[in-house]
């Protein structure tokens, strides 16, 4: 591994801090999209039941917004419910904008990496051509220079393009998902808010 990054020459260390990073962000996404913390199963129905029994009070309030984003949004919605259909449908999409940033969390510094870390690369491809044309000399071509910038050029540019395509999918991968749970969100907000506002004016 040392003969490696030996042999890439220094602009391969910014690539290997970039690739640290890459890696750091990937897992803490996997760890925090888990759709059971986002998504915890029956946590509507179980709102709903409440409504029916008209048990819908603060303090349910808070404990529903203290398990997962999906509680903060429904909380949102049974907070409000007392304005009417329109107050609590409001609240709800206000904390579900809260909610989308939170999940987006990350996602921008991973799709940066994916279009920085070529262009990373192609900075240590520049240096070692650099390399070679100080391998260039009026006695003649000095070997070894002109090998540490060929392999210097060649590592950079693979390195570099070795981070950007796992960044690239699994950005687009994490954002499909937080599409998905939004998704999933709005349709279980959307039940529950029916639920809260039946019978009264909007």
């Amino acid at each position: 591994m040392f003969s490696l990054i030996q042999a890439a020459g220094w602009p391969i260390w910014f690539l290997i801090i970039t690739s640290l990073v890459a890696v750091a962000l990937i897992v803490e996404r996997f760890i925090a999209l888990s759709q059971r913390k986002i998504l915890p199963e029956g946590l509507a129905e179980e709102v709903l039941l409440l409504a029916r029994n008209q048990q819908l009070g603060n303090e349910n309030a808070n404990r529903i917004a203290q398990g997962s984003p999906l509680g903060k949004v429904l909380a949102a919605g049974i907070r409000a419910r007392s304005g009417g259909r329109v107050a609590t449908r409001e609240a709800m999409e206000s904390a579900g904008r809260l909610v989308a940033h939170q999940l987006e969390r990350f996602l921008p510094a991973l799709g940066t990496i994916a279009t920085v870390a070529p262009l990373l690369g192609l900075f240590g491809t520049v240096v070692g051509m650099i390399e070679i044309f100080h391998a260039q000399g009026p006695t003649g071509t000095n070997p070894q220079q002109l090998g540490q910038g060929i392999s210097t050029a060649l590592y950079n540019t693979a390195f570099g393009i070795l981070i950007a395509v796992p960044c690239m999918i699994f950005y687009r991968y994490f954002r499909s998902r937080v599409d998905g749970f939004l998704m999933e969100m709005e349709q279980a907000a959307a039940r529950v808010a029916d639920a809260l506002t039946t019978g009264q004016k909007p």
